[in-house]
């Protein structure tokens, strides 16, 4: 995986191959943060990465000039890697170990962008409970958004707070935003 832009542009990150992970691929990440850059100045937001596996999306907004990242993982080696990587580029993302549901369950603070990359095989039910413990929780500021990553074979689009998807590839984001509490 590589940085997409910014101040670590073109710098390229092996995870070790034991980790549990599938990262977001270079093609549908620049996508991704095209939009969200017409939408916010990095350097002023909060970032919630859920899920967050090797860092590959913390890393990005850390590059582009976000400092309030916090990445959350249940899996050792992950947060491992994190902490390794973002200390070696000086990126101030703080990483916790973490189940991810008990992490929305347990906080208190908002962010501007919550991005969640749960395992593929996730039921729609799992899927569903982020969005849930997300907007039942106030973890998100009111002009923000949840993005959910997700297989194009899976559809959440009738969950609660669903704005609209992106498609890249085999890879999926859907938004969830305030305005859309169906």
């Amino acid at each position: 995986m590589r940085i997409i832009s910014g101040q670590y542009k073109g710098r390229r990150i092996t995870a070790p191959k034991k980790l549990p992970v599938r990262p977001t691929t270079d093609m549908a990440k620049e996508s991704l943060f095209n939009i969200l850059n017409n939408t916010y100045y990095f350097d002023e937001i909060s970032i919630l990465d859920l899920f967050s596996g090797t860092g590959n999306i913390s890393y990005e907004f850390a590059s582009r000039g976000t400092e309030d990242i916090i990445a959350v993982d249940a899996d050792y080696g992950c947060v491992k890697f994190i902490n390794q990587t973002s200390d070696a580029f000086d990126m101030s993302i703080s990483v916790i170990k973490s189940d991810v549901f008990k992490h929305l369950e347990r906080s208190k603070r908002k962010h501007n962008i919550i991005f969640a990359d749960p395992p593929y095989k996730f039921t729609l039910e799992e899927f569903a409970k982020i969005p849930e413990l997300v907007f039942a929780n106030e973890l998100l500021e009111s002009d923000g958004f949840l993005i959910i990553e997700h297989s194009k074979y899976t559809d959440l689009s009738d969950l609660k707070y669903y704005s609209h998807s992106k498609s890249y590839g085999g890879n999926t984001f859907s938004f969830f935003e305030h305005t859309n509490s169906v």
